[in-house]
């Protein structure tokens, strides 16, 4: 079974050992809109996270999406 989003960034979360309120700090200092950690846990718990905002999460934990050709 394949990973939601949700799981797929507390993982990384895990991995990089930051905590959803450093990372609710970091979506608001790059887009200059208020993110709490609540709405940021709601968001995810919800399945309601945007595209772009999965991608601007990866990019700020220093990953990147890539679309791979299942076979």
């Amino acid at each position: 079974m394949k990973l939601q989003v949700k799981e797929q960034i507390k993982t990384l979360l895990a991995q990089e050992n930051i905590k959803m309120k450093e990372l609710a700090k970091m979506i608001t200092e790059t887009t200059g809109e208020n993110c709490s950690p609540d709405s940021l846990s709601h968001k995810l718990r919800r399945g309601t996270l945007t595209y772009n905002e999965t991608l601007m999460i990866a990019e700020l934990l220093g990953y990147k999406i890539k679309f791979v050709k299942e076979d």
